[in-house]
C-alpha cells in the first residue's frame, strides 16, 4: 500500500468509530470521497492548517522519509506528493470500462465577486480534474443552492439529492467544493432470484425486522477469524477490479466486541491474497438499501482536525484574502444490493464563509456486519458501512 491508501485507511477507521458512537443504527460512508475533499482543501491551505490535514493523508510507513530535512520543506514535499498521489488514484481508478460504473467527479463553486488565487484553480484541475464555476452567493444563495443541488444529483444518478439543505448557504458563503462518488456494479456470480427468500434479521437477540434474503454457494475469498468469533466473505465484481467484503461475527450481538478490537492494520491482513483462501462458500446476504447523511465537521474535530474549521484556518493558497473559514462539511451516501450487484454513491460538500450445502462454509448475514467495497490495484476504499437494521 502507498502511503495515501495506508494513510486514509487509518483515517476511514478514526471516522468510522467516531459515528459509531453516536449511532444506534446503520453507519455508511465514502472514505475516497471525503479525503479527496479534504485533499483539495489541504491544496489551498498553509502553516498549521496544511500540516493538521496533511497527518489525515499521508503515512510514513514505507516512506523512506528523512528527519534531518526542515520542517517546512518536509511539510511541502509530502504534500506535493500527497496530490501526485491522488492524480494517480484518480485517473487510474476512472478508467473507462464496460464492467462497471465508477464516476467521481470533483467541483468547486466560488463565489463571482471573491478573488482565488489562479495557481489554486489550476493545481486543483490538474490534481483533482475539479473546474472553478462563478456563482452569486451575494444576492442569490439559494438559487446558487439549488444549482449546486442539481450537479450533485446529476452526478450520482439522481440518488443524492438535497445535499446542501436550505439555510445552510448564505449570502457570506464564498466557495463550496463538492466531490461525488458513484459505483455501480455487477457481481461476478449474480444471485438468482428464485432463490431470494424473506427471512428475519435480528438487531439484537430479542427484536427482528423481515428482509429480503439472497443466496447462492459458490466459490469464494474467506477465512475464518477464530480469535475474534468472526467470518470474511470477499465478494467480486465483475472483471475483480472491485470487491465487497463482508465481515460477519458469529454472535448475533457480536459486532461490538469485534469493532473494539478492530485496527486498520488488522482489517489490511485479514482481506489481503495470502489470508483468504477460495472456499465454498453458502452465502445469505440481504438485499441492502442505506442511506446516510452527515454533518461531519464535529467528527473531524474528534479525529484532530480542528485549524480547518477555525477562524484562525490559513486558506492563503486558496486567496489572497484573510478570512476565509469553513462553514459545513457535508457528506451523503447511498447504497443498495441486489440480485444483480452493488449500485453506491455518495456526495461531499464542503462550503467556506468569512463532507447450506454440507461442503459450504456458510457465511448467513441475518445480524449485524461490516462491510466495504475495495479497488484491488490501488487498496483504496470506496465505501464503508455497518449494516445493523433494515
Amino acid at each position: 500500500m502507498d502511503s495515501l491508501s495506508t494513510a486514509t485507511t487509518h483515517f476511514l477507521f478514526d471516522l468510522f468509530k467516531e459515528l459509531n458512537k453516536t449511532s444506534d443504527g446503520n453507519v455508511f460512508f465514502s472514505p475516497l470521497g471525503i479525503s479527496t475533499a479534504i485533499g483539495m482543501i489541504l491544496l489551498g491551505t498553509q502553516g498549521a492548517t496544511a500540516s493538521e490535514l496533511q497527518k489525515v493523508l499521508y503515512s510514513e510507513q514505507g516512506t523512506g522519509s528523512s528527519r534531518l530535512k526542515s520542517e517546512e520543506k518536509e511539510v511541502i514535499e509530502k504534500t506535493e506528493e500527497i496530490h501526485h498521489q491522488f492524480q494517480k488514484l484518480l485517473t487510474e481508478i476512472s478508467k473507462p470500462t464496460k464492467d462497471y460504473d465508477l464516476i467521481i467527479s470533483n467541483r468547486l463553486y466560488g463565489e463571482r465577486t471573491y478573488l482565488f488565487l489562479q495557481k489554486y484553480i489550476d493545481y486543483v484541475e490538474k490534481y483533482y480534474h475539479a473546474s472553478l464555476e462563478p456563482v452569486d452567493f451575494v444576492n442569490a444563495a439559494d438559487e446558487s443552492r439549488k444549482k449546486i443541488n442539481s450537479w450533485v444529483e446529476s452526478q450520482t444518478n439522481e440518488k443524492v439529492k438535497d445535499l446542501f439543505p436550505e439555510g445552510s448557504l448564505n449570502s457570506s458563503t464564498k466557495l463550496v467544493l463538492i466531490n461525488t462518488v458513484y459505483f455501480k456494479g455487477l457481481w461476478d456470480r449474480e444471485f438468482k432470484k428464485e432463490h431470494t427468500k424473506e427471512e428475519d434479521f435480528w438487531l439484537n437477540k430479542n427484536i427482528s425486522k423481515p428482509v429480503q434474503m439472497m443466496a447462492q454457494c459458490s466459490s469464494f475469498s474467506f477465512t475464518l477469524l477464530e480469535d475474534l468469533q468472526a467470518k470474511i466473505v470477499g465478494i467480486p465484481y465483475k472483471n475483480s477490479d472491485f470487491s465487497m467484503f463482508v465481515l460477519l461475527p458469529n454472535d448475533i450481538d457480536g459486532l461490538e466486541k469485534i469493532i473494539d478490537k478492530l485496527s486498520p492494520e488488522k482489517l489490511v491482513e485479514w482481506t489481503s491474497p495470502g489470508q483468504l483462501k477460495q472456499r465454498k462458500v453458502d452465502l445469505r446476504l440481504p438485499r441492502l438499501k442505506v442511506e446516510e447523511t452527515y454533518d461531519l465537521q464535529p467528527t473531524l474535530e474528534a479525529v484532530g482536525i480542528h485549524s480547518a474549521f477555525s477562524e484562525h484556518a490559513d486558506y492563503s493558497g486558496m486567496s489572497a484574502h484573510s478570512g476565509l473559514q469553513t462553514q459545513n462539511f457535508l457528506h451523503r451516501s447511498f447504497l443498495v444490493v441486489t440480485e444483480e450487484g452493488v449500485e453506491a454513491t455518495a456526495g461531499t460538500g464542503v462550503g467556506f464563509k468569512v463532507l447450506s450445502a454440507a461442503s459450504c462454509e456458510l457465511v448467513h448475514c441475518n445480524h449485524p456486519f461490516l462491510f466495504f467495497v475495495r479497488h484491488r490495484e490501488s487498496d483504496s476504499i470506496l465505501f464503508f458501512g455497518r449494516f445493523s437494521s433494515p
